[in-house]
């Protein structure tokens, strides 16, 4: 498909600049990050995924386009763009080493969460929670003698005939 200059590199600019991009399944209308007509950004994002530069994931009647190693070197030199400059998914992110505020409370420290009763605390129940005492009034248990017996067979049938 022939699409203008001026449009192909509004396409390649906003790609390489957030490293990916997303566009509708509808050609009617214009793309709202590019400006440019949505069937022009679908078309050239599908030419540069025949080229291996980028990956699509269609899902919902919507396109997401997300650039390689191999598109990124290739619209850096289609752009002219010095090494220096990568595109926002790219970019790592400072990490502060102090966990975030309101993590580690007192209460959390104490087992307690919420102000509620935490993991540790079982309140009256004393851990008896679902534990039960062996002999201690067990109802619907099978019988101390009960021993079951494995005699072959195939599936939910009699067993095979002793032979």
């Amino acid at each position: 498909m022939l699409i203008p200059k001026a449009d192909r590199k509004k396409i390649h600019e906003t790609l390489f600049r957030e490293g990916v991009l997303c566009a509708a399944k509808d050609y009617e209308t214009t793309h709202e990050e590019t400006g440019v007509r949505n069937l022009y950004v679908i078309k050239a994002c599908q030419s540069l995924t025949s080229r291996g530069y980028l990956k699509t994931q269609f899902s919902w009647q919507w396109y997401y386009y997300t650039l390689t190693n191999e598109g990124l070197d290739y619209l850096r030199e289609w752009l002219h763009l010095p090494a220096e400059i990568v595109p926002a998914t790219h970019i790592k992110q400072q990490r502060s080493h102090a966990p975030p505020r309101g993590m580690m409370g007192e209460g959390e420290r104490e087992g307690r969460r919420f102000g509620g009763r935490g993991r540790g605390d079982r309140g009256d129940r004393e851990g008896g929670y679902r534990r039960r005492d062996a002999g201690e009034g067990k109802e619907g248990g099978a019988p101390g003698e009960f021993a079951p017996q494995f005699r072959g067979g195939y599936g939910r049938g009699r067993g095979a005939p002793p032979s």
